[in-house]
């Protein structure tokens, strides 16, 4: 895995591309996107950038799996702290001169970048997780429904509740983690109305700290802990690595998202309170984007993964919640629902 770490200036990011492109055996810039067997694909990550034990991490998986599956070379980049538009242009640019097919970038703060590069860049195959408002005939757009996933954890949270209060923390209010927000507290509420949920965002738009800093993931959980929610569930990138922290050490339950937090390294202190985690499967959306390319033919579009195709699911690997029978069949027969059609999950509070 080759990793660009910081892309500060285009000199710099244009010589380290570039040598990337001579190693992977990639053509020059004016041939981006023609057939390689040597091809490159690359992804740009979001918010928190590769470590966050969650969706940046997620989508590494993909990428990593892909070089070893398909046996071609990955690159990821990191972005850089309170970044541009321009700043994402650039830095996709590079990566699709460089002859990387696909491009990927991690989180729709991505879609303005995309929509400018795309066009420029028509050999290429560009990849956008959790936007579908950039279209085009080589952009793939690859997203979830987080609210049925959502819904399961609520489920869950109110299953296991002592208290009758459970938290959730969002990491900054945008539309789409309104949608984890509407199905974790449809999931509660349908489960138990009886059971009150307490919800935050850490951060609002423009400012992105919310997915960053875990300081402020931690605090909130701690503030739902005080008025006596004894599970919180957090939507925050690398800023619920402070919530998980925590709710951990106050003994009460903690439910990851993205990925299977209770397996993550960097949450091994903690995982034994990490009850179960809202997974969405952007490992696989990464490598079945890949795969496309290389076998010739490149997904575009929207590509939706759901429960229907367990593209978002709820973590069973703790022992501690498999153990609970009952909660275990509760969700199920959420999850069946859901499938067949009888629920229907909000995806605005």
């Amino acid at each position: 895995m080759r990793r660009i770490t910081r892309i500060a200036t285009v000199g710099v990011a244009s010589a380290a591309l570039a040598l990337t492109a001579t190693a992977c055996g990639n053509k020059s810039s004016s041939d981006a996107g023609s057939d390689s067997k040597d091809a490159g694909a690359a992804i740009a990550y979001d918010v928190g950038g590769r470590g966050d034990q969650s969706f940046n991490d997620a989508a590494y998986e993909g990428l990593a799996r892909a070089e070893k599956d398909l046996k071609i070379k990955g690159n990821d980049t990191e972005p850089s702290d309170g970044e541009s538009d321009a700043d994402k242009v650039q830095r996709l640019t590079e990566l699709a001169r460089a002859g990387n097919n696909p491009v990927i970038g991690v989180g729709f703060a991505y879609a303005p970048a995309i929509k400018k590069v795309a066009q420029k860049f028509p050999k290429v195959t560009f990849g956008i997780i959790d936007d579908s408002s950039v279209t085009g005939k080589n952009v793939a757009n690859l997203v979830f429904n987080e609210e049925q996933g959502s819904y399961l954890g609520g489920v869950a949270a109110a299953k296991v509740t002592k208290t009758k209060t459970v938290g959730f923390v969002g990491g900054v209010e945008t539309p789409l983690i309104k949608k984890f927000q509407a199905g974790f507290e449809q999931g509660v509420k349908d489960t138990d109305p009886s059971v009150k949920v307490l919800s935050q965002y850490l951060t609002q738009p423009p400012n992105y700290d919310g997915f960053s800093k875990p300081d402020l993931g931690k605090a909130a959980a701690q503030g739902q802990l005080d008025k006596k929610a004894d599970v919180v569930y957090a939507a925050a990138g690398l800023a619920g690595f402070g919530s998980i922290e925590a709710t951990s050490k106050a003994g009460k339950w903690a439910v990851g998202v993205d990925s299977d937090q209770y397996a993550q390294k960097g949450l091994a202190a903690y995982k034994d309170q990490i009850l179960t985690s809202v997974t969405k499967d952007v490992s696989d959306a990464v490598f079945n984007l890949i795969k496309s390319v290389e076998d010739g033919k490149p997904q575009t579009g929207e590509i939706r993964y759901g429960l229907d195709k367990d593209g978002v699911g709820l973590a069973d690997s703790n022992p501690a919640y498999t153990k609970m029978t009952d909660v275990v069949a509760a969700v199920d027969k959420a999850k069946k629902d859901i499938i067949d059609g009888k629920v229907k999950v909000k995806t605005t509070p």
